[in-house]
């Protein structure tokens, strides 16, 4: 959660009056970082409204993606991540979202198997 435009005006107009950085993010609990960056926005713009997140998401097209699996079924995440042009995080996530899974053989081991 962001700070109150009104903190940030109060703020501002505090350290333009002539206070340092260090006694202005003491008196309002800031860090110097985030005050910087506010009288940089101030000075540019004379805004101090939070500036909207720019956050694209990239769906991957389940019906494609069991596609490509089932003509490549050795495929690793990297792989597939580069043939959908995204990470290896969203495929895996893709994948596990459709309820796709990626082993490369059953459980055949020793302990696992019915004996007869």
């Amino acid at each position: 959660m962001g700070y109150s435009v009104d903190l940030r005006k109060r703020a501002v107009s505090y350290r333009l009056e002539g206070h340092t950085i260090a006694e202005t993010c003491r008196v309002f609990g800031i860090g110097t970082d985030t005050l910087s960056r506010w009288v940089k926005q101030y000075r540019e713009t004379g805004d101090l409204s939070p500036k909207p997140l720019n956050r694209t998401f990239k769906e991957i097209d389940p019906v494609k993606l069991k596609a490509f699996i089932k003509e490549h079924p050795d495929a690793i995440l990297k792989e597939i991540a580069e043939q959908f042009e995204c990470s290896a995080e969203a495929v895996r996530k893709a994948l596990k979202r459709n309820h796709i899974t990626l082993k490369k053989r059953h459980c055949s081991t020793k302990n696992r198997t019915k004996k007869k």
